[in-house]
């Protein structure tokens, strides 16, 4: 990556700005040509270990591994020059310790060329968090619904429901950006505590079935392009249905080959078109 392809790039002091300002827009890519196309139009790429459900097809992101998110971060960092881009540490990655922590880190951020990693938790993961940003790697927090713990959780639900429940998300919040977290993804909690939480805390927030009120908003592209249809999330909003094109599309040249109307003259090398009388 060249240092005129890295100034060009949203950087993480100027998104931390953005608090109460313009919303970020943020999308996930896992791909060189999405992160292409994406670029121009978002502020920010997350690298979402959802990629193991959206990408390989696994029941979770649980089995995805720190390879996996380096391939594709280092994918989507070549393919992109202006927005900034944010690799997830995948479970067990940075649960151990603060250091078994930087170190995934350290390998994310000299391997890929990203400006950030995200990790998830709350008041457990604060002294992680103080310890990387000390240590210049800037980090994107994320609390709510934290998919990794799903079989804590007890599956992919909204959670804050109670008084207690939001006060305890509350207090991860907190705890995330006091520790030095630049940004904060709140996920699939109630709208009042993701508006709560985004007036309490001093950096940006990111919601995905948080709030309007959110400082952005971050979208799997898959859900929002139609392309997964596994299931729809409550919060998915989709902007085109592509997996129906896709599959028409795949109709059509299934026919054309089976007629043998394709390849034509023109899709060949050399061959004659047939005389015309």
């Amino acid at each position: 990556m060249s240092a005129s392809n890295l100034t060009a790039r949203q950087s993480v002091p100027a998104l931390r700005a953005r608090k109460g300002g313009e919303p970020i827009v943020c999308l996930t890519a896992y791909t060189a040509p999405v992160a292409r196309l994406l670029d121009p139009h978002v502020d920010l790429l997350l690298v979402g270990d959802s990629l193991g459900m959206v990408v390989y097809g696994l029941d979770s992101t649980l089995p995805v591994t720190l390879d996996m998110m380096i391939a594709h971060g280092a994918a989507v960092v070549r393919a992109s020059e202006r927005a900034c881009v944010v690799v997830d540490l995948p479970f067990g990655s940075y649960q151990e310790s603060k250091e078994v922590a930087f170190r995934a880190s350290a390998r994310v951020m000299a391997e890929t060329g990203a400006q950030a990693v995200k990790l998830e938790g709350g008041l457990e993961m604060a002294e992680t968090v103080a310890f990387l940003t000390a240590r210049g790697i800037p980090v994107m927090g994320h609390v709510g619904l934290t998919p990794q713990s799903v079989n804590t959780l007890g599956g992919y639900k909204a959670v804050g429901r109670d008084a207690e429940a939001a006060e305890r998300i509350a207090a991860d919040a907190c705890a995330i950006a006091e520790a030095g977290a630049f940004t904060l993804v709140i996920e699939g909690t109630m709208e009042a505590l993701a508006r709560r939480i985004t007036e309490e805390v001093a950096i940006p927030t990111i919601g995905i079935g948080g709030s309007p009120a959110c400082d952005g908003q971050v979208l799997v592209t898959d859900d929002m392009l139609g392309l997964f249809g596994a299931f729809q999330p409550k919060f998915v909003k989709r902007y085109a249905n592509l997996g129906e094109t896709v599959g028409e599309a795949a109709a059509t040249y299934a026919a054309e080959v089976r007629a043998r109307a394709f390849p034509g003259p023109e899709h060949c090398f050399g061959m004659k078109k047939a005389a015309t009388v």
